[in-house]
C-alpha cells in the first residue's frame, strides 16, 4: 500500500497576494499609519497609485481608507467628471498631516508594505544556498578561459557544495579576490527578496537594487497560482543570488543593524542582504578591528545558521544566516585565529603562485589584451628575472608589467613592444629593490609561519 506524502508548504513569495488586512500578517493600525505616511510624502493620490506604491491589493487598502476617513485624517477629492473611481483621490487633512508627521518622526519608512520576519525566515529556508549543487561542468563553465590552478578549482567547487565558510589564503596578487568574486557564477537559480521587513513594529528596508540584481519578475502563471490570482508584490522575484564584497573598510558596527537618528531609517547589514548567496571578506587582517574580533563575530552564525540583531529600541531578534562566507587573506589561517574558529571553516584553500605554464598563459593573454606582440625569448628572460631575484610568479604581474610597456609606448609615441629594454624599464618601475626583497621575505614568512601577532596589522597593510 503506497502512502502519498503531503505537498511541501508553499513558500511565502509563491503564495497569492493578500486580499485582506489579516492576510498580510501586519497590524491594521500599522498599515493605516504607513498609508498616512505615504500620503504625507507624496500628497494627493488615487487608490490605484496607493496600491502600486504599497504593493498591496485595492481590497486591502479600502478598509484602511475607510478608517482614516472615519478618524477625519483623510478626505476625498474628486479630480474628474467621469463619475468613476478613477476620478477619486485621497488627501490628508490637517490632523492627518500632524499624525503622519509624528509617525515619520518615529520611523521615516514610507515604502512598500513589509513582510513579517516569520515569512522572510520561511522564504530563506525554501531557497537555501545549501541546495545549490556545483559540478565539474559548472566550474568549467564559470571559469572558462580563466587561467587557474586545477587543484584550487576542484577545492573551490567542493567547498561550494558544502555550504560552509571557506578561507582563501596566499600572497597578495595571487588571484584570491578574483577567484572569490567568480564564485557567484556558480550560484544557480534565482530567489525572492522582500522590499522590507517588519520586526517588533519597526520597518527595516531590505531590497537593495545594487546587491539584489533582478533578472526578471516572475509572473503569476510561472508560480503555479490559480487563474485570476496575482503574486504578492511585496516580494521582488527573479533576483540573482547575491554576492557582497567587503574589504579593509569593514568594521564590527557594519555587521549590526544600524539606525540613523537623523533620517529615522534602518540599514540592514550586508551579510543579512547576502542571505541565500555569498559574502566575501577580502584582505582579512587589514580591517580597523582586530582579526580575532572580526572572526569571533562569525562563530555563532556559522555554527548555528542564525544571527542576532538589535533594534534601536533594545529589542534583540533572530534572523536566518544562509550565507557562504568567504574569507580572503594574505596570511595562513592559524596566524589569524584559534582552533575554535578554524574548525568552523569548511575549507582552507591556498592559492599558490602560478606555475611556469600558467604564468606564460597569463602573459600571453595580457599581451593580446594590450595589443603587444608576444616574444618567447623575452618571456624567457622575464622568467630568469623572477628566478634570480626571488620574486614568485603571481597572477597579477603579467597584466601590470604589460600595462607599463603600453604606457611607455604611448609616451614615446610608438607601437608597444616586448623587448629586454622595455621589460627592464617596466620591472624597475614596478619592483623597487626594497619591494623585491619584501616579496621574497613575505613568501619566506608565510612558509615558516614566523610572523608575530604584534606586527600582524602593520604588515597586512603592505601590498607586494
Amino acid at each position: 500500500m503506497s502512502v502519498s506524502l503531503p505537498n511541501p508548504p508553499m513558500a511565502p513569495a509563491d503564495a497569492r497576494a493578500p486580499r485582506t488586512v489579516d492576510d498580510t500578517g501586519l497590524p491594521f493600525l500599522f498599515l493605516a499609519e504607513l498609508l498616512a505616511k505615504v500620503l504625507h510624502q507624496r500628497g494627493q493620490l488615487r487608490l490605484a497609485e496607493l496600491a502600486a506604491h504599497l504593493k498591496l491589493n485595492v481590497s486591502v487598502i479600502d478598509p484602511l481608507i475607510v478608517f482614516l476617513r472615519a478618524e477625519k485624517l483623510c478626505e476625498v477629492v474628486r479630480i474628474g467628471s467621469s463619475g468613476t473611481d478613477a476620478d477619486i483621490s485621497y488627501l490628508l487633512t490637517e490632523t492627518g498631516r500632524l499624525r503622519a508627521a509624528a509617525a515619520l518622526g518615529r520611523n521615516a519608512y514610507a515604502g512598500p508594505a513589509p513582510v513579517t520576519l516569520a515569512a522572510y525566515t520561511a522564504q530563506v529556508a525554501a531557497q537555501s544556498v545549501a541546495g545549490v549543487q556545483v559540478t565539474r561542468a559548472h566550474m568549467a563553465a564559470a571559469f572558462g578561459g580563466i587561467v587557474a590552478n586545477p587543484h584550487v578549482l576542484a577545492q573551490l567547487g567542493s567547498a561550494m557544495n558544502s555550504g560552509r565558510a571557506l578561507f582563501l589564503h596566499g600572497l597578495a596578487g595571487s588571484g584570491k579576490t578574483y577567484l572569490a568574486e567568480r564564485l557567484r557564477d556558480l550560484l544557480t537559480g534565482t530567489i525572492a527578496v522582500p522590499h522590507a521587513l517588519m520586526v517588533d513594529g519597526e520597518v527595516i528596508p531590505f531590497f537593495d537594487a545594487v546587491q539584489h540584481l533582478a533578472e526578471h519578475d516572475t509572473v503569476a502563471a510561472s508560480l503555479g497560482l490559480d487563474r485570476g490570482s496575482a503574486p504578492d508584490m511585496r516580494w521582488v522575484r527573479g533576483v540573482r543570488r547575491p554576492a557582497a564584497l567587503a574589504g579593509g573598510e569593514l568594521t564590527l558596527d557594519m555587521l549590526d543593524l544600524r539606525f540613523d537618528p537623523h533620517t529615522r531609517m534602518y540599514q540592514a547589514p550586508p551579510h543579512l542582504k547576502s542571505n541565500n548567496g555569498i559574502f566575501i571578506i577580502d584582505d582579512l587582517g587589514r580591517q580597523r578591528c582586530s582579526p580575532e574580533a572580526l572572526m569571533n563575530r562569525w562563530i555563532v552564525p556559522m555554527d548555528r545558521n542564525v544571527d542576532y540583531l538589535t533594534l534601536h529600541t533594545g529589542h534583540t531578534f533572530q534572523v536566518p544566516f544562509d550565507v557562504i562566507v568567504v574569507f580572503s587573506s594574505n596570511f595562513v589561517p592559524h596566524r589569524l585565529s584559534d582552533g575554535a574558529f578554524l574548525r568552523r571553516l569548511g575549507y582552507k584553500i591556498e592559492v599558490p603562485p602560478a606555475s611556469t605554464d600558467e604564468y606564460a598563459q597569463l602573459f600571453r593573454q595580457a599581451c593580446a589584451g594590450a595589443g603587444v606582440a608576444f616574444d618567447a625569448e623575452v618571456f624567457g628572460y622575464l622568467l630568469d628575472c623572477h628566478a634570480q631575484r626571488g620574486v614568485p610568479l603571481l597572477a597579477c604581474y603579467p597584466r601590470d608589467l604589460v600595462r607599463q610597456l603600453r604606457d611607455l609606448a604611448r609616451y614615446e609615441d610608438r607601437p608597444a613592444e616586448l623587448s629586454r629594454r622595455t621589460l627592464d624599464w617596466a620591472w624597475e618601475n614596478y619592483f623597487a629593490a626594497a619591494g623585491q626583497a619584501g616579496v621574497a621575505l613575505e613568501l619566506e614568512r608565510r612558509e615558516r609561519g614566523t610572523m608575530d601577532n604584534g606586527n600582524l596589522m602593520e604588515n597586512t597593510r603592505a601590498k607586494f
